[in-house]
């Protein structure tokens, strides 16, 4: 084919489609494992008495309950941090039921991973997990108050009874006092909300969403509660504070396991875990909610599950029309056959209440790792965890993953406590742009500069 060029505006002579190739270049071979870093699976912080509800499952070297600290686990929201090394992440309820989770605080926490990758000639980075201030991103040497905030509600915005407002945590016949920090400052804990997803908007403003509603939550950048839960119309799951003699019309645990927001930062997507009664099989409700008004629109489609796949386990925004979502079923490395993929949803052309389109992205059972970076002795990488609930688009041609270890459970990879991994993945195929081109990756951006320098 002939290549033609054109002048510029600027004077710059551009080979039309020479760039369009570039552009088009997968930046890997195949998905790669570029970054690798692990926070082990008994990792605290301080704070009230946890544990007090559950047993151990697995081996954690570290009996339960935990006396005078919080395990920081159980990730499954994440968002950038204050540094571009760092980030901001949500644990979910705590032990796993609102039953044992009554003194797991609802806290988000600053971390900042020290990958693990290769520089074209040896493998450098610790691999390691640091605690960092929650505002300023500074190294902390563990994690402390200044990591993190506390989801609360001293304003008493929430519509219904929380554990800070009982004399005794409701876990039937323990008779254990709530702490005192939980009653005075009424904080969030895990028997109150599941918190599965979280976005800032335009303003600053932290929108949490529940699985136990569903509901979302609105807190400002402090993680104060500014007004009343909202929940989904229609939609009532057996664990909603107000359902009383009703019937639930979606399953245990099936809220809003994946929450994304556009770039303006005015429209979030919440995408339930579970199918809604009456429903199509393993069909899952994206609905849109204007940040603005405070209330859905009547913008809504469908996400089909994979034949393989039973669950969703993050959602995030692309655009306005394009989502990555995790995929993924219950087996392990240990039980069954996993299936964890992130695919690329999209929503362009398809009318409202329609079915999302669905391309496959990454194969977490299937990334190379040429240069072992997760020191498994293996050249491709596994991510075999029941929960991969954190996926977030860096760049054009990279993702993070972090995946929810359960804690005190496991299994993931063996029969022990799951430990929490950081997974930096480049991108076959980079995340295209509207019109069919792919976003600039950085070697890109570099090539150009190069190419304009030398045109003088």
């Amino acid at each position: 084919m002939k290549i033609t060029k054109r002048t510029t505006a600027g004077g710059s002579l551009i080979g039309v489609f020479a760039l369009s190739v570039a552009l088009a270049t997968p930046a890997y071979a195949a998905n790669e494992l570029t970054g690798w870093a692990l926070m082990p699976a008994n990792t605290f912080a301080p704070g009230p008495s946890s544990g007090q509800f559950t047993s151990t499952a697995f081996p954690v070297a570290n009996p339960l309950p935990l006396i005078n600290k919080q395990p920081v686990q159980g990730l499954s929201a994440v968002l950038r941090g204050p540094t571009a090394d760092s980030y901001r992440v949500m644990p979910d309820n705590g032990f796993g039921a609102i039953t044992n989770s009554a003194d797991a605080l609802l806290r988000m926490y600053a971390v900042a991973p020290r990958f693990k990758s290769f520089d074209g000639s040896a493998v450098i980075g610790s691999g390691t997990v640091d605690a960092v201030n929650f505002a300023s991103g500074a190294t902390l040497a563990s994690f402390d108050s200044s990591s993190f905030i506390n989801l609360r509600d001293p304003d008493h915005k929430l519509g219904f009874s929380l554990v800070a407002d009982k004399a005794n945590y409701p876990n039937g016949g323990n008779n254990i006092p709530v702490d005192s920090s939980i009653k005075s400052e009424r904080l969030l804990t895990g028997s109150d909300f599941d918190i599965e997803a979280v976005r800032q908007d335009k303003h600053g403003n932290l929108w949490f969403g529940d699985e136990f509603g569903p509901f979302l939550v609105k807190t400002d950048a402090s993680g104060k509660v500014l007004r009343q839960e909202i929940a989904m119309p229609g939609v009532q799951s057996p664990q909603n504070p107000f359902l009383g003699g009703g019937t639930p019309t979606l399953g245990r645990s099936s809220g809003f396991e994946g929450m994304a927001i556009n770039p303006a930062g005015d429209k979030l997507y919440t995408l339930l875990e579970g199918t809604v009664a009456g429903d199509a099989p393993k069909s899952l409700r994206i609905n849109e909610f204007d940040v603005e008004a405070e209330t859905y629109t009547s913008v809504n489609f469908l996400y089909q599950l994979d034949a393989k796949g039973t669950n969703i386990g993050d959602m995030t925004a692309v655009d306005d029309h394009r989502f990555l979502v995790i995929e993924r079923n219950n087996d392990t490395a240990t039980i069954g056959t996993p299936f964890k993929k992130i695919f690329l949803a999209d929503t362009t052309g398809v009318a409202n209440g329609g079915v999302v389109k669905k391309t496959e992205l990454v194969d977490l059972m299937n990334i190379a790792d040429p240069h072992d970076l997760n020191g498994d002795g293996a050249t491709t990488s596994t991510f075999p965890f029941v929960t991969s609930e954190d996926v977030l688009l860096l760049e054009a041609s990279t993702v993070l993953v972090i995946n929810d270890n359960n804690y005190p459970g496991g299994g993931g990879r063996g029969a022990f406590a799951d430990n929490t991994e950081f997974l930096r993945i480049g991108l076959a195929q980079p995340v295209p742009v509207p019109g069919g081109a792919a976003l600039l990756a950085p070697a890109m951006l570099a090539l150009v500069r190069v190419t304009r320098r030398s045109r003088g």
